[in-house]
């Protein structure tokens, strides 16, 4: 199935807030990504995520913007959802200024050409995405071993948990990336 399990609703048709949030991103992405179309099927819903979203993605703290881009495009990948994966792969090859990174860290984050301190950090969302439930003192003392504090510990497992919920959503609904993600941030941009 090549088409999005649900219509989205047309731009004209939003609710004047969410239209003009959506403007604000294609004026900045030059694109609408699908996302913000597909979720606006649900006005209260679409809210409630992006509030979440951003709360989580915009702050400041411990984590870069690439650092959040990164857990995002890895945690997505163990959890195989197409689109997170390519527009936050895009984001993080942006961030990062790294072409290469958002395929190494979707495929295997172990073999990536990332720091010591990305590794430990994906270690841990990683253990969030797939066995949170096995959590201890030792995996909270790695990332101190690399200058997380316990709130950034908290940024790492609230973003994957986060993301976890939108891959489920973008799987489920067959959400499908904009084509103009897959180039973003390939190749640098000329001066």
């Amino acid at each position: 199935m090549n088409t999005p399990r649900y219509p989205m609703p047309e731009l004209k048709d939003l609710p004047e807030d969410i239209r003009v949030k959506v403007l604000e991103v294609q004026e900045k992405a030059g694109f609408v990504p699908n996302v913000f179309l597909a979720l606006a099927r649900r006005p209260a819903e679409w809210r409630a995520f992006f509030a979440y979203h951003d709360a989580l993605m915009l702050k400041d703290s411990g984590l870069t913007k690439g650092d959040r881009e990164m857990i995002v495009t890895t945690t997505s990948a163990a959890n195989k959802c197409l689109y997170c994966v390519v527009a936050h792969g895009a984001i993080l090859r942006i961030y990062e200024k790294k072409p290469l990174v958002a395929d190494q860290v979707a495929v295997n984050y172990r073999k990536a050409d990332i720091t010591p301190r990305q590794r430990a950090m994906l270690d841990f969302a990683m253990k969030v995405c797939l066995h949170s439930d096995e959590l201890g003192e030792a995996d909270f003392a790695a990332l101190q071993a690399h200058g997380f504090s316990d709130e950034d510990a908290w940024d790492i497992a609230a973003i994957t948990a986060f993301f976890g919920l939108s891959n489920r959503m973008a799987s489920f609904s067959n959400m499908l990336p904009n084509p103009e993600f897959y180039a973003m941030g390939r190749t640098p941009k000329t001066k």
